[in-house]
C-alpha cells in the first residue's frame, strides 16, 4: 500500500490535525525528531506577527508507542494557541477577496457566503502538520542513507552566487543566517531588500532549493505517466501554498542550451563503478532516480495578503473595494525551505516504500542492501540479436 496523508484543521481553529498512513513498523521516532522542524518552520526574516503567538509542539496520539512506530496510521496534533483569542469573538465578515488568495475561487467552488471560510482552511497554516509528516519521513529515510535539506537561493530580485559552491557546501550553510541562504553576502542584500518591503507595505517572493544526497537509483518508473518520480515531486511542491513553478535540476536554463551543453556524460572508473560527470538532470533520467542528488527548485510568489491592500470588489455591494490587511508575512520564502523539504521526504519515502516493500524496517534492509546499484556487476547484458515475438 502506498504511503499517504490527510491533514485537517483551520488557521485560527482549536488545533491541527494530521494522520500518516502506511509508515512501516519498528521505525524509532520521538516527538523531537518533529519539533525540530516545526521551530525552524517558524523562523525566518520577514516573518510576520502569528509566528511570535506560536510555539508549535507536535502530540502523538496513535500509531507510536514506546518511541516506536507500530505500522498503524499516526495520529499528530498541534495546538493553536490563538484560537483563545477568536473562540469568543464575534467574527468580523469578509467579504471582498484578495487578489491571488483562494479566496474568490472558494467562494465560487463551494458556495461560501463569508470568504473567511476559503482563508481559514487555504492558509499556510496548514503546511505546519506537512512538516510534521515530511520529519517522520526523513527519520524513515534517514535510516536508509538518504537525507534531505533545502536553502534560499533567490529572494526578490537578489540572486545567491552559487555555482562556485558545492552542494554539500551549500546545505553546510544553509541554516547560517535567517534567510537560509548559503551566500552570506546575498543573505544581507535580502534581508535590506525585506526590510524595504516592509516600509513599502508590500511583499516578496523567491526560489529555494531542496536536495536529497544518498538516494539509490531505480526509483519512481518511465512506465506510467503517474509513476514519474519527476512528476510526483514536481506535483508535491506546487501543491505547497503560494508555490507557481518547479524545476528538476537546472531544466529551465537548460530549454535554452544544446544537448551537448546538457545531458550529463556517463563514466565508468577502474572498479566499474558508473557515474555522471555532472547533474544537470537534477538526479532524474526517464522519471527515475540516478543515484545523484535529487535537486528540486521551487518559484513562490509574494504572499497575497499586502499591509497596503489591494484593488477588488466587495461581493456584498457590487463596489470596488481596496482589500483588508489579514496578519501575515512581509517574506514567507525562508520558512517554506522546510516545507518543501517535507513535501520532498514524503515523496520519496512512497517511492522508496514502493520499491523495498514490507511492513517493517527489519525487513526492508535487506532488500535496500539487494538493490542494484549503478556498477557494471549489476547490469549484465546479453548482447545479442532479438525480436519482438508479437503474434497480430
Amino acid at each position: 500500500m502506498p504511503i499517504r496523508f490527510f491533514t485537517a484543521g483551520e488557521s485560527h481553529g482549536p488545533s491541527l490535525t494530521a494522520i500518516l498512513e502506511g509508515m512501516p513498523a519498528g521505525l524509532p521516532l520521538s516527538v523531537e525528531d518533529i519539533n525540530i522542524d516545526l521551530r525552524r518552520r517558524q523562523k525566518g526574516y520577514g516573518s510576520g506577527g502569528r509566528m511570535q503567538i506560536e510555539k508549535d509542539k507536535i502530540v502523538i496520539t496513535s500509531g507510536v508507542m514506546n518511541g516506536m512506530t507500530t505500522g498503524a496510521p499516526i495520529a499528530l496534533q498541534v495546538e493553536n494557541r490563538d484560537f483563545k483569542s477568536w473562540k469568543e469573538r464575534d467574527i468580523t465578515p469578509i467579504t471582498t477577496p484578495r487578489p491571488g488568495h483562494a479566496d474568490l475561487t472558494g467562494a465560487l467552488k463551494y458556495g461560501y457566503r463569508e470568504l473567511r471560510l476559503s482563508l481559514e482552511r487555504a492558509s499556510a497554516r496548514e503546511t505546519t502538520m506537512r512538516v510534521a509528516i515530511g520529519a517522520i519521513c526523513k527519520r524513515f529515510l534517514r535510516e536508509f542513507g538518504v537525507s534531505v535539506d533545502g536553502y534560499v537561493s533567490q529572494i526578490g530580485s537578489v540572486k545567491a552566487d552559487l555555482a562556485a559552491m558545492s552542494l554539500d557546501e551549500r546545505i553546510r550553510r544553509n541554516e547560517d543566517n535567517d534567510v537560509r541562504c548559503p551566500d552570506a553576502a546575498a543573505a544581507e542584500q535580502m534581508h535590506a531588500l525585506i526590510r524595504q518591503v516592509k516600509i513599502d507595505q508590500d511583499t516578496l517572493g523567491g526560489v529555494f532549493e531542496v536536495a536529497a544526497r544518498g538516494v539509490p537509483p531505480g526509483l519512481g518508473s518511465h512506465v506510467h505517466y503517474d509513476r514519474k518520480l519527476d512528476g510526483r515531486l514536481v506535483g508535491a511542491m506546487v501543491s505547497i501554498q503560494a508555490m507557481k513553478g518547479a524545476e528538476i535540476g537546472s531544466g529551465f536554463e537548460n530549454a535554452g542550451k544544446t544537448g551537448s551543453q546538457v545531458h550529463d556524460e556517463i563514466v565508468v572508473d577502474d572498479a566499474g563503478h558508473i557515474s555522471r560527470k555532472t547533474n544537470r538532470a537534477g538526479g532524474l533520467e526517464g522519471g527515475i532516480s540516478t543515484g545523484e542528488p535529487i535537486v528540486v527548485r521551487v518559484a513562490m510568489k509574494p504572499i497575497s495578503t499586502m499591509l497596503r491592500g489591494a484593488g477588488s470588489v466587495d461581493l456584498a455591494t457590487g463596489a470596488a473595494n481596496m482589500t483588508v490587511y489579514e496578519r501575515s508575512d512581509f517574506c514567507a520564502l525562508p520558512r517554506a525551505v522546510p516545507v518543501g523539504e517535507a513535501m520532498m521526504a514524503f515523496v520519496l519515502t512512497d517511492a522508496l516504500l514502493e520499491k523495498l516493500g514490507g511492513d517493517s524496517i527489519e525487513e526492508m534492509k535487506p532488500r535496500f542492501a539487494a538493490l542494484r546499484r549503478n556498477r557494471l556487476e549489476d547490469l549484465p547484458m546479453d548482447n545479442v540479436a532479438w525480436r519482438f515475438g508479437y503474434e497480430l
